[in-house]
């Protein structure tokens, strides 16, 4: 076993964090976190909302801060991907001394990607980013959407 779990430190919630940081290692992090003090710094980023209706299908993307010319949407054989790079911002201290303790704000490269129905019209793609959160709509294809047929 580990020598260091073997002889706690005393500090409960470091040996449960050390514990956290050695299963993550075996077996990737898990679902809940990685760390019981903050968020897992593995979860998906942006956060995504994904819905559809009749006519069309709606993605939001919510990314705070980011500069919109900064994120890429593009649309390559079914597959919506969302890409881009988000500014670490950490407090620096004097001389850069400064201690971080929790950092739960993702910062760097990410990419989202979402597989589209065959039934979406890719020339009616649009996407629009306001209040930081990424609005992306595609219109399906006429032939798809529902209609009533008159009986005679």
């Amino acid at each position: 076993m580990y020598s260091s779990m073997l002889h706690p430190s005393g500090d409960l919630f470091a040996d449960i964090s050390q514990l956290h940081a050695h299963l993550d290692g075996l077996f990737g992090p898990s679902p809940q976190g990685s760390s019981i003090r903050a968020v897992s710094r593995a979860a998906a980023f942006p956060t995504l909302n994904v819905g559809t209706w009749a006519e069309a299908l709606e993605i939001y993307a919510f990314a705070p801060g980011l500069d919109p010319a900064a994120m890429e949407v593009n649309l390559d054989r079914g597959l919506l991907t969302i890409a881009g790079e988000r500014a670490v911002d950490l407090p620096r201290g004097e001389n850069d001394k400064a201690a971080v303790h929790i950092n739960e704000r993702f910062g760097g490269r990410f990419r989202r990607v979402v597989s589209l129905s065959d039934d979406v019209d890719p020339n009616t793609v649009s996407a629009d980013y306001r209040d930081g959160v990424l609005h992306v709509h595609v219109k399906r294809h006429q032939s798809a959407q529902p209609r009533r047929i008159a009986v005679q």
